[in-house]
């Protein structure tokens, strides 16, 4: 019974070999965090898990491609979005142009009235400096005593221009004048006083008629001029009316959306640096309940060989009693050793139990590990898709202000 004792406890435990390994994956890794590639090269790859990395990947593949779906709509929508934006300002654009040309020609056709009126003023005034020059030639041939089958016009007009009539009342001219009469004399000037009277006054009212011609199409040339300014001020106004409401209303959605932007921004970071947060409390827990169980297999391991070396000094020191007492007390001792055996081995049974069961707990801590890395894998790319999202909108916005 003792030799067998002895051979079961030469035997190497399985649990020291697995302590010892541990040992050294601790040591090899005890610098810093092992990477993915190292924890998984410590597992062993089943069917199950390849299925599930399979299907994550087909997930992940299916998200990527619906998302640069998406994006693809956005993008068609917002450059359908410029393009039509683009047209209107392009028409605004015409439209500003054509109310320009419009304003032109306005200016144009007042300039070209006010010359016609000048070109009228300059007509009455000629037609006026006529009559007074005829008036002139009348006078100098009453005291020339002309008769009237000798006078000559020279008309420098061309034909078919129209002449303002005169009303030149028939000059009496006395063929025979006597050198004896006096009064006929004064009879004859008083009466081409009285005519150069009628004639002044016949040219003072052409005068006044031409100029209140003139005043009154001057008056009603300002008058729509004013008009006109008038109305081009107000559509001027309106215009600039319509174009700061657009201006604020476009404003004011760029200050939302930037504000919405800063917002998000702040939540994703927020996000972000929790996730962080519980991803390093969460590899802390682990590194702490990794520490207490190798330290637990470390105890395992000490109190195993410090009990296989009391074993096999006991039986050591059996075997030389055995040899020298006498058969009574060797009956004694070898029962006492056989009790302290079934004790020892009831005991090592027990750490076996205790070894495996915190094999298992490290099991079950390394898959929680496994599973937080994927979790924190995921987050990362949500905040990596997130900031794109956010990249994308923010230059969107910034194109459209």
């Amino acid at each position: 019974m003792p030799r067998t004792t002895s051979e079961n406890h030469n035997h190497p435990h399985p649990g020291s070999a697995t302590t010892k390994s541990t040992k050294k994956v601790t040591i090899k890794n005890g610098s810093g965090i092992p990477t993915i590639e190292e924890r998984l090269g410590y597992l062993r790859p089943s069917r199950e898990l390849l299925e599930f990395y399979r299907r994550k990947i087909a997930q992940y593949d299916n998200e990527r491609d619906d998302i640069l779906q998406k994006f693809d709509r956005c993008k068609v929508a917002y450059e359908e979005k410029h393009k039509l934006e683009w047209e209107l300002r392009k028409r605004e654009s015409e439209i500003v142009e054509l109310q320009k040309a419009i304003s032109d020609l306005q200016i144009y056709l007042f300039q070209e009235r006010e010359q016609v009126l000048r070109l009228y003023a300059e007509n009455d005034r000629l037609k006026i400096q006529e009559l007074q020059d005829r008036k002139k030639i009348n006078r100098l041939l009453n005291l020339c005593g002309v008769t009237e089958e000798e006078i000559t016009y020279f008309i420098k007009e061309p034909p078919g221009v129209g002449i303002v009539p005169q009303k030149i009342l028939p000059v009496v001219v006395n063929e025979q004048r006597s050198s004896s009469s006096h009064k006929k004399d004064l009879v004859e000037q008083k009466s081409s006083n009285i005519s150069s009277q009628i004639r002044d006054n016949e040219t003072l009212s052409l005068q006044i008629e031409a100029l209140q011609a003139q005043l009154e199409e001057q008056t009603k040339l300002a008058k729509e001029q004013i008009e006109s300014l008038l109305e081009d001020r107000r559509v001027r106004i309106e215009e600039y009316d319509v174009q700061r409401k657009r201006d604020e209303e476009r404003l004011k959605q760029a200050q939302e959306k930037i504000v919405q932007m800063q917002n998000l921004l702040h939540e994703s970071t927020k996000d972000v640096i929790e996730s962080k947060f519980d991803l390093r409390n969460a590899e802390k827990q682990w590194l702490h309940e990794k520490d207490q169980l190798l330290q637990e297999l470390d105890k395992t391991a000490a109190h195993e060989q410090r009990k296989e070396d009391e074993i096999l000094f006991l039986n050591t020191s059996n075997h030389i009693q055995n040899t020298s007492s006498a058969a009574s007390i060797l009956l004694q001792e070898n029962a006492y050793f056989e009790e302290e055996r079934k004790k020892y081995e009831d005991e090592i049974h027990a750490l076996e139990q205790q070894h495996i069961q915190t094999h298992k707990l490290a099991e079950m801590y390394r898959n929680q590990v496994l599973a937080l890395e994927e979790q924190l894998c995921k987050i990362r790319e949500e905040g990596d898709v997130t900031r794109e999202i956010y990249k994308v909108s923010y230059f969107f916005c910034i194109y459209r202000i």
